[in-house]
């Protein structure tokens, strides 16, 4: 049997530790990854199914606002990225948007992001750590709960935008204590979800590998709906 591919979007260099370590889970439940880079951008590849990862904020310009912040972007990427999501979403590929990823994912469906979450935060710390010191609240009824499992969940935190108002067929699946969104997703597509933490710094959980198993397995699966 072929191993089914799955794109990895990324910047043009660096990044190396993420998308190391995306692209051996991947491995490890039986995908072979391809990296994609914004000089791919005219000549995407065909996937079976894609991870979008973290990295810079995306423009604000790309939903119509302001900047407010004055972070680092990467135009490049964003362009790249838009196209592999879009790709993705007309072929009905199934879909894990890291951090950036799935706040542009969100933005690709016509949604807005909130660009300074410093303001927004009251019980939580906006410490960014790779370390799960962050609690999640999962949302009945979802399938990040599925995959999760009950019970609150241990996060890391290394962004500093967010999902505001949520895009087309995006519910929320979960939040912070400060009802800061941290996972959405569209139960009627199959596989497509969006998480605001960074899974592949906690591979070593088992909750946390699978979302990238049931990527995997979503492959072999008729879409819902």
């Amino acid at each position: 049997m072929v191993a089914p591919l799955v794109a990895v979007t990324g910047p043009q260099r660096g990044a190396f530790g993420p998308r190391f370590l995306v692209a051996q889970v991947l491995r490890l439940y039986g995908a072979r990854p391809i990296q994609v880079r914004p000089s791919d951008v005219d000549a995407l590849p065909d996937f079976d199914a894609v991870v979008v990862t973290g990295g810079h904020d995306v423009q604000p310009v790309l939903y119509g606002a302001e900047p407010e912040v004055h972070p680092k972007y990467d135009p490049e990427r964003d362009e790249l990225e838009k196209r592999v999501i879009h790709k993705a979403l007309a072929e009905h590929r199934p879909l894990l948007g890291i951090c950036r990823g799935a706040q542009l994912l969100n933005v690709c469906l016509g949604g807005t992001l909130v660009q300074d979450l410093r303001l927004h935060r009251r019980k939580t710390s906006h410490r960014r750590t790779i370390l799960p010191l962050k609690t999640l609240d999962v949302v009945p009824g979802t399938l990040l709960l599925k995959l999760l499992g009950q019970g609150a969940q241990r996060i890391n935190s290394l962004h500093n935008q967010a999902i505001d108002r949520l895009g087309r067929g995006l519910h929320i699946a979960g939040r912070d204590h400060d009802g800061i969104v941290q996972a959405v997703e569209d139960p009627a597509y199959g596989y497509l979800l969006g998480v605001q933490w960074h899974p592949e710094f906690l591979l070593y959980r088992r909750s946390q590998r699978h979302l990238f198993r049931a990527l995997i397995a979503s492959i072999k699966k008729p879409a819902l709906g």
